[in-house]
């Protein structure tokens, strides 16, 4: 049996209308400490962000959570957070924040694969 690592994880929601509260999941955000690992991956349905606002910025809310991938993958591309370590990562990406793109309360669990977390998450909580 392979050795079994916490991880965390945060949903990504959009809020398209931050007053109206209304939101759905669009990504999530998997940390894990003792592998210096921290991924992103998102999945967009633009008929659910039209639905809860018919005037809502597709591109403007794609980018947002591109760049939260692009956070996790680190690198100059991905502004000055990136360069940090993977826990300063998933701290700064997990903070509230009032905006379209906001994260949802951190979770816990063991894994064996924290890769494998980040799709098995996207197919089961945002698909």
């Amino acid at each position: 049996m392979s050795k079994r690592d916490v991880f965390e994880y945060a949903l990504l929601r959009v809020v398209p209308r931050v007053e109206r509260g209304e939101f759905f999941n669009a990504g999530v955000v998997v940390y894990c400490r003792a592998r210096s690992f921290v991924a992103a991956r998102t999945h967009l349905d633009e008929t659910k962000l039209k639905a809860l606002d018919a005037g809502a910025d597709v591109i403007g809310v794609r980018a947002a959570l591109h760049a939260v991938e692009g956070v996790c993958r680190g690198g100059d591309d991905a502004g000055q957070a990136a360069r940090d370590d993977a826990g300063r990562r998933f701290r700064w990406l997990i903070a509230p924040r009032s905006t379209v793109v906001q994260p949802g309360p951190v979770h816990t669990g063991l894994t064996e694969d924290p890769a494998g977390e980040v799709e098995r998450l996207l197919d089961l909580l945002v698909r």
